[in-house]
């Protein structure tokens, strides 16, 4: 049997891939599995389900909060929330399993169904494993009074946004004052909660992509097309402009000239904040081997250490995890601060960018100034064998070579693709020029060297 979950639970076309029986099946497989892992001495197993806008994410709630109800476990519906709102709320119930319906930044054809496990975290491949092998079993069916109750559960996104508000340091009500935020939800998950805490903290909000209609999430909005913040944020002479995702678990930023701030920098942000605090746990930083040698060449420079994992934010949250570790993230804008949530935070990161900016009285241009990014190349090099691509010795060789040259100035790394037939050519370089040459030249050896 295939393996239906990918990295970040089930994912793919709504009544496609992802059916009504699939949801309502993975329902009663995780109920079972994860509710088998608990203790529940004197109460009930208890789950809390959220979702993004997607059309799609109304009858596969109904499906998934089905399963879990039939297998005996009390559902809160906590309805339209981002993912890190739904993880929020697994830990302060002390729910025992999580559930977000919601395909992140895919378009709105796609749907996805993600647990999470008692305290808000994400499953690991174990659990994942042991839900997948419940699926199509027979089992005995409570009946009766040990069925599931099904509840709405009010005030969540006021509660929500209270929450993320409560997270800054606040000398003053309304620490955010004085600014003014472009914020873009990307017709998705924040719609309501994003604007609502920033107006909260103080901020000036102007919103866009805040129009939800079930079909237009991620359509021209948010982190993944960001011309229409850059548009908005001159037009209305903004300090700042952020872009969450469908689910707002990562967020993008614009500063007040229009220039674009990924993840690697606005992590750069947070983590010499947090270091100059004395509140960053090591003086370490977690992000992936993605990120850009900048990064690391910035927060070295001020005595920052940089932790580097697999690309995906499991593998971040695993090592920040292990380590204890405050602040990790990825280039996409996926950051994570373990003081506050259990997972990435769109609207948690942009709060707490904004809260630096209002404490320095300094601009995101300048805060993000700090990180000079290397010109950075990717080319994915198709219809090859990627099982031979860390084995090669001539391949190896050309890749020792081409780092020799690089030096401390830029790196390079090659990456097979983990759901496709090519592996990925990565190089930073001082210039573009010297980038894109060392890239293509590696690219070569690798169609000649791992041709199929």
């Amino acid at each position: 049997m295939t393996r239906i979950f990918g990295t970040d639970g089930v994912r793919g076309l709504a009544n496609g891939h992802l059916t009504a029986e699939l949801a309502l099946d993975l329902g009663v497989a995780a109920a079972r599995v994860l509710v088998g892992h608990g203790e529940f001495t004197g109460r009930r197993p208890l789950a809390v389900v959220g979702r993004d806008t997607r059309i799609s994410g109304q009858f596969l709630e109904h499906a998934v909060v089905a399963g879990l109800a039939s297998a005996g476990v009390d559902v809160l519906r906590l309805r339209v929330l981002p993912t890190p709102g739904v993880a929020y709320f697994t830990d302060l119930l002390g729910a025992d399993v999580g559930v977000v319906i919601s395909a992140s930044h895919n378009p709105m054809p796609d749907n996805g169904i993600k647990f999470l496990a008692h305290g808000g975290v994400k499953l690991d491949d174990a659990l994942e494993a042991e839900i997948e092998a419940c699926l199509g079993q027979e089992w005995e069916r409570p009946t009766g009074d040990a069925v599931g109750r099904v509840e709405p559960h009010d005030g969540t996104v006021a509660q929500y946004a209270a929450y993320l508000v409560s997270t800054l340091d606040q000398p003053r009500d309304r620490p955010l004052a004085g600014l003014k935020v472009v914020l873009d939800c990307a017709h998705g998950a924040a719609s309501e909660v994003g604007p609502r805490a920033f107006a909260e903290a103080g901020a000036t909000v102007i919103t866009i992509g805040d129009e939800p209609n079930g079909l237009n999430i991620n359509d021209g909005y948010g982190s993944t097309h960001l011309e229409p913040l850059q548009a908005a944020v001159l037009e209305h002479g903004a300090d700042v402009g952020f872009a969450v995702d469908g689910d707002a678990d990562r967020c993008l930023a614009v500063d007040h000239t229009g220039t674009v701030v990924d993840g690697d920098q606005l992590m750069v942000v947070l983590a010499l904040a947090l270091h100059e605090s004395g509140h960053l746990v090591d003086d370490t930083l977690v992000a992936t081997v993605m990120s850009n040698l900048g990064l690391v060449q910035a927060l070295s420079a001020a005595g920052v250490k940089v932790l580097q994992t697999g690309v995906g934010d499991r593998y971040v949250l695993e090592a920040m995890r292990a380590g204890g570790y405050t602040l990790g993230g990825e280039q996409s804008g996926h950051v994570i601060m373990r003081e506050h949530a259990t997972t990435g935070d769109g609207v948690l990161t942009a709060l707490h960018v904004m809260q630096q900016m209002s404490a320095t009285g300094r601009s995101l241009a300048d805060l993000a100034g700090a990180m000079t990014r290397l010109p950075q190349v990717l080319v994915n090099v198709p219809d090859v064998d990627k099982a031979r691509a860390e084995t090669d010795e001539a391949l190896l060789a050309a890749v020792a070579t081409e780092s020799e040259a690089l030096g401390d100035t830029g790196r390079v790394l090659l990456r097979p693709s983990g759901t496709e037939a090519l592996v990925r050519v990565m190089v930073e370089a001082p210039s573009q020029e010297q980038a894109d040459e060392v890239a293509h030249r590696l690219a070569a050896v690798v169609r000649e060297r791992l041709s199929l």
